[in-house]
């Protein structure tokens, strides 16, 4: 466990020393929209997709697991509390506090942390996020939420292949992470992960290749910037 919190923190530290060098540079046109978030279902593809269009477009790349790991840890969102300015905390403040209000939850000690651990990657922006609900958190006119599926048949072919398990296996896998991140939205945001209306791009990898995917949701976020 020590030297997994040591990895949570050289990221958090380096990513933390990447926004200070920004905050140096001389201020850009502000864009309103320069954050995506990204679900999916298991096996439809979405992590490469979202390594994809970091890479495509210069973002900051946060996967589920680092964001979890973030979340658990008190020392870390504060670390990265710390990366906000006084204007940047009060807007922090601002949008958690909306969300609370709106979704009328009651948000424990995990969920908190979350929140700003989400929250202040979106003030930072410039990033994609994969999963954790982040586009519950983050403010529908700040980000590009996008949702990654396929049919079942082909996510359990996928799983398959990459993992070296049998079919009945990938199934089993597919279907209990399913389960589990149904249960961790409607938990804490009150919401169907798979309902289509919480998003702006649904993409259906069965009926495209993960390089279309990338350039879709590219061309997608600069419309929606404009």
């Amino acid at each position: 466990m020590k030297s997994k919190t040591r990895s949570i923190m050289q990221i958090v530290d380096e990513q933390a020393r990447r926004w200070q060098l920004l905050k140096q540079e001389p201020k850009a046109e502000t864009v309103a929209v320069s954050m995506v978030t990204v679900s999916r279902e298991p096996g439809s593809g979405g992590r490469l997709i979202a390594k994809g269009l970091a890479e495509k477009l210069g973002l900051d790349l946060f996967h589920q697991e680092v964001i979890h790991e973030m979340a658990e840890s008190a020392h870390v969102s504060t670390r990265l509390l710390d990366t906000l300015d006084e204007k940047g905390l009060n807007t922090l403040e601002n949008w958690i506090s909306s969300l609370v209000d709106s979704r009328h939850l009651w948000p424990d000690q995990y969920m908190q942390h979350l929140l700003k651990v989400i929250g202040t990657i979106g003030r930072h922006g410039r990033a994609v996020i994969v999963g954790r609900g982040a586009n519950f958190v983050l403010p529908a006119d700040k980000r590009l939420a996008v949702r990654i599926i396929a049919a079942r048949e082909l996510r359990i072919a996928n799983v398959s292949r990459d993992f070296g398990v049998s079919r009945d296996e990938a199934k089993r896998r597919i279907m209990r992470t399913e389960a589990d991140r149904r249960a961790f939205v409607r938990k804490y945001f009150y919401a169907d992960i798979a309902d289509p209306l919480n998003y702006e791009l649904v993409i259906n990898t069965g009926n495209m290749a993960m390089d279309q995917a990338v350039e879709v949701i590219s061309c997608a976020l600069q419309r929606h910037i404009r």
